[in-house]
This record gives structure tokens, C-alpha cells and sequence, in this order.
């Protein structure tokens, strides 16, 4: 990062004071702040899209991946009144939240100068947050799962969905699994799109002998992949397309082509910061097309 961009940067036509830029946020790869600046500063046009009008929660680490972290669920009172944000009344305590919305990138970037390393999106948009316009199927390996069968997994469900004529979108998660995507038409509540996906998890564990399970409890346990169809909730969110994760390498979760699922080779980890922003110039946003998929979610039995 140069001197001058390292004071203020002149975003969306607001003033955003970047700090610290030096730190160095992955230690074992010499990543800093300032290059997580920089990525979200290139990458924010490609990553808005899936953003608009949608709640965000960051994941801080203020002192990099080895420090604290906690999760920013609210708008902070510190933010620019530029920041916008959504109430929200829980259904647990009927308390009432005000969710940040980021709408360009110096909203983006203001989180990421907080210490904001990863961007996790809700389903639904405002103002109908009741209403998810995205079923999200989250495949997790257990801890003796092989990533293969991740990918295998994720075109039984392709296959699965095309036969129901629905269509899907897959990214990594930025951490062991693969997310799949479905846009769906308005209409279905949250509780129906959950059930839904948990449904079509059920048919997927009869058909593969159990490889591909429907989540109870716990993910990330065993040798199944299993679908937790509980993330398809009102206030659950999901790593955004494009985010950082906080882990080693800084990877990425990043969108995917079916047929680079279907040829396999690769791990979640392979798709880094540092490399994201050429495989976007190259590709452009492969994600683009679930931002107009409208689908009716049928009957699955």
C-alpha cells in the first residue's frame, strides 16, 4: 500500500480514514491489513450485487487471524451516518436490532479498516426480511470427509435439482465445504424454504446410501457430507460471495463453475486474496446469474 492511500481514501464521495494499514493480519503469510484493503477496495464492485439490500454481520479481528474476534451483528453507533442499517425485531425476545446494510464500497471498506475481515449475508433483503429471495444448501464435510467427496456431493445435488428443473449456482465457503445456491421467487417464508431444503437433503441421503446426510445437531462429524438446512433461517447468514476468511493463506470463498466442480483438482484453500482478483478479471462475476434466478420451489417428493 503507497503512502497517500494509506491516510484517506475518497470512496462513493465519502471520506474513509484508513489506520494501521502495516499490521500484519495472517502472520504465517505475511498478509497485511492494507492488502485486505486493498482486495476489498478492487473486489467491491464485483461483490456489491449480492449485497444490495441485504442485513451484513462482519467477523472483527482487530488484531489480525492470532487475536480476539467477535462478531458486529448491529450497525456500531461509532459508524458514519452514510452507513445504513436496518431494525429488525428478533423472534426469540422481540428486541429490536439495527442491522448494517453496505451499499457501496467505502461502506465496505469502512468494516474492513475496523478490523472487519469477513462479510456474512442474510437471504432475505429489506424491507421484506421475512422473505427469502435465497435457499442456501451448506454442504460440511465431517472431519474424516475427503473434499472430493464435497464436490461429488454437490453435483448429486445438481443433479438432483435439475431434475426438479431448478437451477444452482456453487461457491466455496472460504473454509471446508461448498455452499450451493438457489434464487427463489417471493412468496415462501423462511420455515418453507428450510423445510424445503431439508427435504431434498432427505431424498440425497437415501440416494447415496447416507454419503450425503441431512444435518441433526452437530456438522463437521463422521466421513458424511451433511446439508445444514438450519442456516435457511431469519438472522442466520452465510459467507458473503468474494469475502475473506479468517483463516490460514487467506482464502476466499469464491464462486465456481459447475465444470470446474465436475473436474475437481482443487480444495477451498486454493482460491486466496491473493489470487481472486485475477481469476475475476479473467472469468468476471460466475456468480452473477443467481441475482435474476426466480425459482419455484417444487414439490420434492
Amino acid at each position: 500500500m503507497s503512502a497517500e492511500s494509506a491516510a484517506t481514501w475518497d470512496l462513493d464521495g465519502h471520506q474513509v480514514r484508513i489506520t494501521h494499514p502495516d499490521r500484519v493480519y495472517w502472520p504465517e503469510s505475511g498478509i497485511t491489513k492494507g492488502d485486505l484493503l486493498d482486495y476489498y477496495r478492487s473486489m467491491g464492485p464485483v461483490m456489491l450485487p449480492h449485497f444490495v439490500d441485504r442485513p451484513v454481520t462482519a467477523r472483527v479481528f482487530p488484531e489480525g487471524i492470532s487475536g480476539p474476534s467477535f462478531y458486529r451483528r448491529n450497525r456500531p453507533r461509532t459508524a458514519p451516518e452514510w452507513l445504513v442499517g436496518v431494525e429488525y425485531e428478533t423472534e426469540t425476545d422481540h428486541h429490536t436490532l439495527t442491522v448494517p446494510v453496505i451499499d457501496g464500497t467505502a461502506g465496505l471498506i469502512w468494516f474492513a479498516n475496523q478490523g472487519g475481515i469477513e462479510f456474512h449475508l442474510w437471504a432475505s433483503r429489506r424491507p421484506r426480511l421475512s422473505e427469502p429471495d435465497l435457499v442456501v444448501f451448506d454442504l460440511d464435510p465431517g472431519e474424516d470427509t475427503p473434499f472430493d467427496a464435497v464436490l461429488q456431493a454437490a453435483l448429486d445435488l445438481r443433479s438432483l435439482l435439475v431434475e426438479l428443473g431448478v437451477s444452482s449456482h456453487p461457491k466455496t465457503s472460504g473454509g471446508s465445504g461448498l455452499h450451493v445456491y438457489v434464487g427463489v421467487a417471493a412468496g415462501p417464508g423462511f420455515e418453507a424454504t428450510r423445510g424445503w431444503v431439508r427435504d431434498v437433503a432427505g431424498v440425497l441421503e437415501e440416494r447415496t446410501s447416507g454419503r450425503v446426510a441431512v444435518a441433526h445437531g452437530s456438522t463437521h462429524r463422521g466421513t458424511a457430507v451433511t446439508v445444514d438446512h438450519a442456516q435457511n433461517s431469519i438472522g442466520r447468514n452465510t459467507a458473503a460471495p468474494y469475502t475473506v476468511r479468517a483463516r490460514p493463506g487467506a482464502p476466499v470463498s469464491t464462486p465456481l463453475e459447475w465444470a470446474e466442480v465436475e473436474a475437481g483438482g482443487f480444495v477451498p484453500g486454493d482460491f486466496t486474496l491473493r489470487d481472486v482478483p485475477d481469476r475475476v478479471r479473467e472469468r468476471g462475476d460466475v456468480f452473477a446469474p443467481v441475482l435474476n434466478d426466480r425459482n419455484e420451489l417444487p414439490p420434492v417428493r
